[in-house]
């Protein structure tokens, strides 16, 4: 059972543990206590803590928050503000599933040097614009390594894919390319995939407030433009189900940026 489904479940429960106290206390006198009285039957104000939702976002420059004016301005951690959730984030310049970042990675090592222990509860996969000149002939291979090590080092996550955004219009063939390829790959490995490609997240409408075209932004999200991605990304999630359930439960929010 995903955990996110857990943690639902576990809130439930506590909510139902609260609502029947007097009924338990008087159909259980003799319930096993701790040291300090504390029914030991009833769920543990610990127990919720342990069950908050966390997430990982993983992925590009766009990832790293790049021509955000902050550190932590960028989508990820927005996304991860938003929610409310324990959100840990690892973006990568110039990375891709096939070219090497600032810092000689690629997306299926780095994968593989993650904190096992981290175990989030839902881990975005972002990208990439930057394999839109690679060879692509070895493309799917490098998004199997990759997607199969989330797999493996945290099994009981769900794994989304956030598929390139465009950062020049009109996009790019090598983008599209990238984008139908992993949109493939994500139905072979039935993983959930969100399209701002296909959603529009970027036209020629709203291009100029999400993107920073100057020599300091380089073609990347402006301030503005990551706190609307990361309520576009928050939006999808809340979109997405999965086995019919929804992944994400939401409240409504406001967009401080056009959409298309």
């Amino acid at each position: 059972m995903p955990r996110i489904r857990r943690f639902l479940a576990a809130v439930g429960v506590v909510a139902l543990g609260s609502g029947m106290l007097g009924a338990c206390a008087s159909a259980s006198g003799d319930a096993d206590r701790s040291d300090d009285g504390r029914d030991l039957s009833l769920p543990q104000a610990s127990d919720v803590r342990e069950a908050e939702p966390s997430l990982l976002i993983f992925g590009d420059s766009w990832t790293y928050g790049l021509a955000a004016s902050r550190p932590g301005g960028g989508y990820a951690y927005l996304t991860g503000e938003l929610l409310g959730w324990d959100t840990t984030v690892d973006g990568e310049n110039g990375s891709g599933y096939l070219r090497t970042g600032q810092h000689g990675g690629t997306y299926g090592p780095r994968a593989a040097q993650l904190d096992p222990v981290l175990d989030p509860d839902i881990v975005v996969v972002q990208g990439s614009i930057n394999d839109r000149r690679q060879d692509l002939s070895r493309f799917r291979a490098a998004v199997d390594e990759a997607w199969n090590t989330f797999t493996r080092h945290y099994p009981d996550a769900d794994i989304v894919v956030l598929g390139p955004a465009p950062h020049a219009l009109p996009v790019e063939p090598g983008i599209l390319r990238v984008e139908e390829m992993l949109r493939a790959a994500a139905a072979d490995h039935h993983l959930p995939y969100i399209s701002p490609l296909a959603d529009e997240w970027i036209t020629t409408a709203n291009y100029d407030a999400v993107i920073d075209t100057s020599p300091e932004g380089n073609a990347h999200p402006s301030d503005a433009g990551h706190a609307y991605l990361a309520e576009r990304l928050v939006d999808a999630l809340g979109e997405l189900t999965i086995h019919e359930e929804p992944l994400v439960a939401l409240e409504e929010t406001e967009t401080p940026v056009e959409r298309g």
